[in-house]
């Protein structure tokens, strides 16, 4: 019998979609997903495996115009995933008011085949569909133009036939049980920066970064630290909330998720600290994980 393998890109402008059309391809919660847009910073790979295919999913940060060098790094991750894509899956959002011409530059260059996937179509009608659908006709002329929900699942399977009728032949990349190339305090540090875009406003969520400082697994209990490093003193004091109240709350939410990804009971701490300017430093970022 013989195996397909291969690695699936899914880009997009901010907000379209991305995090949660993985999650529902993946068929796991690997990315979070938060009304904000920006939400993923990391190219996260999930990993679907089937005896006869293995499928590797990156899910990328939104294209956007880069003005500092956090978002940089992002730009340059979603660049690397168009490199080794044997498939390209672009999520469009059906009433996107963004200019998509950056999206479309960067998928001129490519040879792999291109499949648009108009999202959200659960809160549009069959007429913008369709004009929809005539727009990316035009516009790109890709090798397919799905009309979907990622959300509700909607035309899922289609896009999964497509894919697998575009992946090459070739021996799996990862071994056969594996979900993800990241390890789990990476996730854990997600759920907890998950927390802090549901419960923040404004530029809170986006000043911040959640490491792991410690993660020890004992037989009843996983004890984790962890550090949400913002870039001032006012941030600490907002994120902190009056009396410890927000952080408080930002514990309760992500402990609870983070027992049901780990599936055992969890002791979290969190402490906040400030790091001026962090986001334009090539030192931090490259400590905290950026490229």
């Amino acid at each position: 019998m013989s195996h397909k393998a291969g690695f699936v890109s899914i880009i997009g402008k901010p907000n379209a979609g991305k995090s949660t059309l993985m999650n529902a391809l993946v068929g796991e919660k690997m990315s979070i997903v938060t009304p904000k847009a920006q939400t993923t910073r990391h190219r996260i790979i999930g990993i679907v495996n089937e005896p006869d295919y293995q499928i590797v999913f990156s899910d990328t940060p939104g294209v956007i115009k880069p003005a500092y060098t956090l978002q940089e790094s992002m730009m340059s991750s979603v660049q690397g995933s168009l490199i080794d894509a044997d498939v390209i899956l672009l999520v469009t959002d059906i009433n996107e008011k963004y200019d998509e011409s950056d999206v479309i530059e960067k998928l001129r260059k490519t040879e792999s085949p291109v499949a648009v996937l108009i999202n959200k179509i659960d809160k549009s009608t069959e007429e913008e569909v369709k004009s929809k659908i005539a727009h990316w006709q035009q516009t790109l002329n890709p090798s397919a133009i799905f009309a979907i929900s990622a959300l509700h699942g909607h035309n899922i399977t289609a896009v999964m036939q497509f894919i697998l009728e575009n992946l090459p032949e070739h021996p799996p990349y990862y071994e056969k049980d594996a979900l993800t190339d990241r390890n789990e305090r990476f996730f854990v540090s997600e759920i907890i920066r998950e927390k802090v875009f549901k419960l923040y406003e404004k530029e809170i969520p986006y000043s911040t970064e959640v490491i792991v400082t410690a993660f020890k697994e004992e037989a009843t209990i996983t004890r984790i630290s962890a550090e949400i490093i913002v870039e001032r003193d006012s941030q600490k004091n907002i994120l902190i909330g009056k009396a410890g109240s927000m952080i408080k709350k930002v514990g309760t939410y992500a402990r609870e998720d983070i027992e049901d990804f780990l599936q055992t009971k969890v002791f979290l701490e969190l402490f906040v600290k400030v790091i001026p300017d962090w986001r334009k430093k090539d030192s931090y970022l490259k400590r905290f994980g950026y490229e």
